[in-house]
């Protein structure tokens, strides 16, 4: 047994769970509270790249998540005003080959439903739902657990509680970014949506993704554009049409048929975009902190869940090996800054306007899809340590 054991995790998102399976598979018990009384399929799409997907296929969950999920062809990049084609990397059977790791696209309630399958088949993990944790503090899980935990992991979120037991940690901020998201039935979805991508579509100032959610028959939609902070409301609801209005009004000046289908296409939510700020990860050698609740980032990587997955697996690596929490977040701050530059990067590249719009076009245009594959290597091609 490890000096961390028992732990307390708190929060039973996707780190929260991913970390539970990660101490189990490692001999480590833990227990893990999550405020709410059900784990409601709420969220949206979301994307598995292969440094993640490589973490849950060691966790056994491979086969159950390739029941669920798509491996898109390639992850394309097409202007938003004209839809020509600008760029695209391989993805599908050349991921698997040049990352020994499949790429897959699904809803983000089908990922947490096999996470928490696994969790509740683990003898080595407790789950305690309707435990809401205002005070996160040791004395308080002792509580509940019935003696104190040698480690608190806190995996829970931009808002995290525990987040706040940690002297000199990160703030959550308002990112400047706001997220519409939506979801169209394959049916009526336009032509331009390809179920066989993933799809960025792109122009000054704003960007849209769309990839197919296969077990739903839907197309997962979601367009990242400047906007207000509306006072850390995840998925607020408008007035009805409002949030049409907005999102039209983000979206004016594209291409007619991109403008159509989010005329005709269902009320989409809002969601502001909050990141948290470099700051401490663990309080001494009693809590510590994962995913968001130690670096939530902008989507513009897509790495958000990925990396929350990596920090899990690591963290059981560092813990089993009696290795400083120190260690552990020196280690994974390196690779969540590199992270963080490719995402600003992509941000910047994304939302290009005018000369470094077209500059970008002719750039991308120029490079084999192979070679915009290489650069992906580091990020894709990731060994976590084990």
């Amino acid at each position: 047994m490890t000096r961390y054991g028992p732990v307390a995790i708190v929060g039973a998102g996707i780190s929260g769970l991913t970390a539970a399976l990660c101490f189990a598979r490692k001999g480590i018990a833990s227990d893990i509270f999550e405020q709410t009384s059900a784990l409601s399929e709420t969220g949206a799409g979301l994307q598995l790249s292969p440094n993640a997907t490589r973490v849950l296929t060691k966790l056994g969950l491979a086969p159950q998540l390739e029941q669920i999920w798509s491996e898109p062809s390639a992850i394309c990049l097409v202007s938003g005003t004209s839809l020509r084609p600008i760029a695209s990397v391989p993805s599908g059977a050349f991921a698997r080959d040049r990352w020994k790791s499949p790429y897959g696209v699904l809803h983000r309630a089908d990922l947490q439903r096999v996470l928490l399958a696994a969790v509740e088949a683990e003898p080595l993990c407790r789950l305690h739902l309707g435990a809401r944790m205002d005070d996160a503090s040791r004395g308080a899980l002792a509580r509940v657990m019935g003696k104190e935990p040698g480690l608190v992991v806190g995996a829970d979120g931009v808002w995290s509680k525990v987040r706040n037991c940690v002297q000199g940690s990160g703030k959550a901020r308002f990112s400047g970014n706001v997220a519409w998201r939506l979801t169209l039935d394959e049916a009526s979805a336009p032509a331009m949506f390809d179920a066989s991508n993933v799809t960025a579509f792109l122009s000054g100032g704003s960007h849209l993704v769309v990839y197919p959610l296969p077990r739903l028959r839907r197309f997962n939609v979601i367009a990242i554009v400047s906007g207000r902070d509306p006072n850390g409301t995840p998925g607020r609801t408008l007035p009805h049409g409002e949030a049409r209005k907005q999102l039209l009004a983000a979206f004016s000046g594209w291409h007619p048929e991109i403008v159509d289908m989010l005329r005709k296409a269902p009320e989409p939510t809002v969601w502001p975009l909050y990141e948290v700020s470099d700051g401490a990860w663990h309080q001494g050698e009693e809590t510590v902190l994962i995913g968001d609740a130690a670096h939530a980032m902008m989507p513009f990587a897509a790495q958000g869940a990925a990396m929350a997955i990596e920090d899990a697996f690591e963290l059981a690596a560092f813990a089993a090996g009696r290795e400083p929490l120190a260690a552990f977040a020196d280690h994974r701050k390196r690779r969540i800054a590199r992270v963080r530059s490719r995402g600003a990067f992509n941000r910047f590249a994304y939302h290009a306007r005018g000369p470094v719009k077209l500059g970008r076009d002719l750039v991308l245009s120029m490079r084999r899809p192979e070679s915009l594959a290489a650069d992906f290597d580091w990020l894709y091609g990731y060994e976590p340590r084990d």
